[in-house]
């Protein structure tokens, strides 16, 4: 799609940089803080990510979109940001077998506002975060989630569905708080 700009970028063209940088980096941005949850930690791996592209831009072999690779990139490196900030974080490993109970739930009982939703995503735990954000906002099936993570396909399924329950409950105590506080 940007194949000139690319090739541009890859004789060094700085312009050519700083153009792609401006098609990207809210995108990129926004894909690294729903899993760092830290703004100004997202703002430096997106810095990174950037600089590590263009480094290593002869890797890119045009099999697929230049947004994925670079995509891969910034989870890449913000996963490597978790895992360094947060080694001792203790990962539940058991897999269980969580049933749907979201679709019982109609649509129209509890309705929240974007900003809600936002804030009790970043209230849940990483672990749950991350796969939350790869699978629903950044569109990735759990096979995809499990090899970035290194982490069984269950497992992904697992912390997916963990992630919904804690959500919701999240959700649910924010309308009960509403609700008391308007009275």
């Amino acid at each position: 799609m940007h194949q000139d700009l690319i090739d541009a970028c890859r004789a060094g063209d700085r312009t050519a940089q700083f153009r792609i940088y401006k098609l990207y980096y809210k995108a990129m941005y926004n894909t690294s803080l729903r899993i760092v949850n830290d703004t100004a930690e997202a703002e430096d791996i997106m810095q990174e990510a950037f600089l590590d592209a263009f480094r290593r831009l002869h890797s890119y072999t045009g099999e697929g979109s230049f947004g994925s690779w670079l995509k891969r990139i910034v989870i890449n490196r913000s996963l490597d940001s978790l895992r360094k900030e947060q080694e001792t974080i203790p990962f539940d490993e058991v897999e269980y077998d969580i049933p749907n109970t979201a679709e019982e739930n109609r649509e129209d009982e509890i309705q929240f506002q974007v900003t809600e939703v936002k804030r009790a995503i970043s209230r849940l735990p990483d672990e749950y975060r991350v796969v939350l954000s790869l699978f629903l906002l950044e569109g990735y099936d759990h096979e995809e989630i499990s090899q970035i993570l290194k982490i069984t396909n269950q497992l992904s399924r697992t912390r997916y569905s963990r992630a919904r329950h804690k959500l919701l409950e999240i959700l649910k105590e924010t309308s009960f708080s509403n609700i008391f506080s308007s009275n």
